[in-house]
């Protein structure tokens, strides 16, 4: 079987030293999400995901409709839908999320995505390496799932200016040392506003991300256990060869333990 994969960015890829820092405080993790879909699909799962963010967006739609802007170009991006006071206030958002998901696997596809939290350090932070990381270590990820069911697949990823580096690493990847066999060819770059598939992808960084700054840093946003609630169950079980990587946290027991010993 032969799988496209969207991909997009979630997080921030600048440093981050917390949410009170003057500078750095945008978000503690880096990482790329989005879906894997059968070739088979794709065509019948873009005009799914097409209805329903119209049936879910209608309103903002007809003011995009309403200044002669076509419908085909007007996509909604993850970080707006999102939002907190969205999540609490719409069950409408909610529940066509989880059909989404639900969807995905449906049909044969599955969500995907990789992170790593970042060191809280100018000196050792480099957002060229931290991307390099995460596009190898996706690459590294899904050859696996796709060597072991027998599959190939192409990776689709949105518009970015560091195109040429990107695609230069995927070639290293593809026919250097690591020999990722199952991706056929580099990444195609592709404009957002024309792929349902990438908005999707989109859609699932903004779950993604949200959780992802929640576990990294509960105390900065506690509001944000809400994704955690809702989505976090849902997209685990939507997932394959997904994870976040965290730097372990000693425990305030363990914290105390340590002090009574060397006091």
């Amino acid at each position: 079987m032969h799988y496209c994969v969207y991909l997009d960015e979630f997080g921030h890829i600048g440093l981050y030293i917390s949410h009170t820092h003057p500078k750095h405080n945008d978000h503690p993790v880096f990482g790329l999400a989005g879906i894997a879909i059968p070739v088979s699909e794709i065509r019948a799962f873009s005009t799914y995901f097409y209805q329903l963010k119209g049936r879910l967006l209608q309103f903002e739609i007809a003011k995009h409709k309403a200044k002669g802007l076509p419908e085909y170009e007007w996509e909604k991006k993850g970080a707006s839908l999102f939002t907190l006071s969205n999540v609490q206030k719409y069950p409408e958002l909610r529940k066509a999320t989880f059909r989404l998901l639900k969807h995905i696997n449906t049909i044969g596809g599955f969500v995907f995505y990789v992170g790593q939290e970042k060191h809280k350090d100018l000196n050792t932070h480099c957002p060229k390496k931290a991307y390099a990381a995460a596009i190898s270590e996706a690459l590294k990820r899904l050859n696996d799932e796709f060597s072991e069911s027998g599959s190939t697949f192409q990776l689709f990823l949105d518009e970015h200016t560091e195109r040429l580096e990107i695609f230069r690493n995927v070639s290293r990847n593809m026919f250097g040392e690591k020999r990722i066999y199952t991706l056929i060819e580099p990444p195609f770059e592709v404009d957002s506003k024309l792929y349902q598939t990438i908005q999707c992808a989109d859609w699932i960084c903004g779950l993604v991300g949200r959780i992802a700054y929640y576990q990294a840093d509960q105390a900065a946003k506690p509001d944000w256990e809400i994704f955690q609630k809702y989505f976090n169950d849902r997209l685990t079980t939507a997932q394959k060869r997904s994870s976040i990587r965290y730097f372990k946290k000693a425990s305030t027991e363990k914290l105390s333990a340590l002090m009574t010993k060397f006091r």
